[in-house]
């Protein structure tokens, strides 16, 4: 099964594609973010969010989506913004006939560090070892999109099992 990862956002969405065979692990195919250009008008940012996320699916074609649902924002300049990009996402997917799981960062963090509270750190280091890579994910974004994917590989699992 692939699975397709996503913490939206309309500056930076960051991505990650994993690939989980039965109850095996899971494999790294692909990850990175979408960045969009400061100051453009937010009908083109979410424009270039669609694009890249149609390239995405069209090469790696996941089963199913996972994408970052956010429950409680410090920032209400941060939420709208947010919800857009989930928006855009949400509507790709459903285009195209694929599932998608809203995960919570809490849900993430529990299905991947075991703790709800934990740091962006012990997440992505968590991430790290689940996906055996050798290198350090250099972005917070990809790296929780990521641990969204592995959750949401998770989640299907034990939904269908």
């Amino acid at each position: 099964m692939i699975i397709l990862g996503l913490d939206p956002g309309t500056a930076t969405t960051g991505y990650g594609v994993i690939k989980r065979e039965g109850n095996k692990k899971f494999t790294l195919l692909k990850y990175g973010c979408i960045l969009t250009e400061k100051g453009r008008p937010a009908g083109e940012r979410l424009m270039v969010i669609v694009s890249e996320l149609e390239k995405i699916i069209k090469k790696y074609k996941p089963e199913i989506i996972s994408v970052e649902n956010i429950y409680f924002f410090k920032n209400l300049k941060t939420a709208m913004p947010v919800s857009q990009a989930r928006g855009v996402i949400i509507l790709t997917a459903a285009q195209r006939n694929i599932p998608v799981y809203d995960i919570t960062p809490l849900q993430m963090k529990m299905a991947i560090v075991g703790y709800g509270r934990a740091e962006k750190k012990q997440v992505q280091k968590m991430v790290e070892n689940i996906l055996e890579l050798k290198d350090p994910i250099k972005s917070d974004d990809a790296a929780d999109a990521l641990g969204i994917a592995i959750c949401g590989g998770l989640k299907h699992h034990f939904k269908c099992s």
